[in-house]
């Protein structure tokens, strides 16, 4: 086995098709618990993707690794407070979060975005047709321009980014479905606007080529993006979202075989729970990139606490197979979240990643470690172990059984009468 001291400009799918580990593979290896041959051939067919950033630990997602959990963050054109962003980037880092993606519309969107990368060491992932747009103009933006920023954003030093690759033929497939939503990817929506404005097909399809030499540059992963999710509940899975599935599986194979990294964003929105489970298998049999998927909502009614139900469909899907989760906090279709609604959605889903993981690997043995320490009120290492030890910190009384039960708890006293403690 060839192992990589110091890799070059190769890609990680470029490496692990020769036999080499690369530094970032070693680390993932003991991390992830996956061999050294499993992890060449999985990052070699694309099934398991490594998102790197130069000084900081690399994120295996894909086939075998733990579910991965995203947070969304950034300003937008109503709400500019980029202290309040900085915030929400400590929150994303110290509360466990894997990946952050940079939504900012509004302010000095580059120097935001340089904030949230001196303020964390996680993998950052940007959508450049945002700040296109943005400064750009809707009506005037060329697609030089949007190949300029997304060159600037790779060179910035993003670790990912996210394009939408949507067709004509998918817009024109749309028209038809009488959905209750219609578009409610933004993303998609600004990509959409700009072909029908200039009547032309998708700039990202048309130039794949270039797309694949920009990204190859620095091996930056692609994350091909949902356009045509549905935006409620009843918006059932249709023509128009099979047409971007097979269109996003067509190129997610043209750049993994350049040596480009890709993550598929196959599903999400709001996709009712009966349905979930199949969901991940139809795009597991079309595709084994990794899957990405937002939420998904089980529930169109759970306003203000939409980061609730979103781990509902989170688990459900991570259980299914799905590999990588973005999160949805409690001002989900409200208002854009604030640093305490960013922590809650995050610790949402992360208990949603875990118990997903149950149902694909098996039961975990920090659930037993905190069983333990729960039989024996020992309330600091439950704490260590916690997803989230400041709130229960605040709860919790640090000796003795808690005031729910007091002195007629269950646990004490069978294990008393057990132990022989008359």
């Amino acid at each position: 086995m060839q192992r990589a001291e110091n890799p070059m400009r190769d890609t990680q799918i470029d490496y692990a098709r020769n036999g080499i580990l690369t530094p970032e593979m070693k680390q993932i290896i003991g991390k992830e618990n996956i061999d050294e041959d499993t992890l060449l051939s999985r990052v070699a067919e694309g099934s398991l993707i490594i998102m790197t950033r130069k000084g900081c630990p690399p994120v295996a997602i894909g086939k075998g690794a733990s579910t991965k959990v995203n947070v969304n963050l950034g300003t937008s054109a109503a709400k500019i407070d980029v202290d309040a962003e900085i915030e929400k980037v400590r929150i994303a880092d110290k509360y466990g979060a894997d990946t952050i993606t940079d939504l900012s519309m509004g302010g000095d969107i580059r120097a935001i975005r340089t904030g949230v990368l001196e303020n964390s060491k996680l993998p950052i992932t940007t959508v450049p047709i945002y700040q296109t747009i943005v400064e750009c103009g809707m009506k005037e933006v060329t697609a030089d321009d949007i190949f300029s920023y997304l060159r600037a954003q790779v060179d910035e030093g993003m670790s990912s980014v996210v394009l939408h690759c949507v067709e004509k033929a998918t817009l024109e497939k749309l028209k038809g479905m009488g959905r209750v939503m219609g578009m409610v990817s933004k993303g998609g929506s600004l990509t959409s606007v700009y072909m029908l404005i200039n009547g032309c097909e998708n700039p990202f399809i048309e130039n794949f080529d270039e797309v694949i030499d920009v990204l190859r540059k620095k091996d930056v992963v692609l994350s091909l993006g949902n356009t045509m999710r549905s935006g409620c509940i009843h918006d059932l899975n249709d023509g128009a979202q099979m047409m971007e599935i097979n269109t996003n599986v067509q190129l997610a194979k043209r750049a993994n075989e350049a040596g480009v990294q890709v993550i598929i964003e196959g599903m999400g929105g709001h996709i009712q729970a009966a349905d979930i489970p199949a969901h991940v298998k139809l795009y597991k049999s079309k595709s084994s990139f990794p899957l990405f998927v937002a939420g998904p909502l089980p529930t169109d009614i759970a306003l203000g606490y939409d980061h609730i139900a979103g781990a509902v469909g989170a688990s459900m899907a991570s259980g299914a197979g799905a590999d990588y989760l973005c999160y949805i906090t409690p001002a989900e279709h409200l208002s854009l979240p604030g640093p305490e609604q960013v922590r809650k959605g995050l610790i949402a889903f992360k208990i949603a990643a875990h118990i997903g993981d149950s149902m694909k690997y098996g039961m975990s043995n920090r659930d037993l470690l905190l069983a333990q320490k729960r039989a024996r009120f020992d309330w600091e290492g439950q704490m260590e172990l916690a997803l989230d030890s400041d709130r229960p910190r605040d709860i919790c009384p640090m000796t003795g059984p808690c005031s729910m039960c007091g002195e007629y708890c269950a646990i004490k006293i069978m294990r008393d009468y057990l132990e022989g403690d008359k």
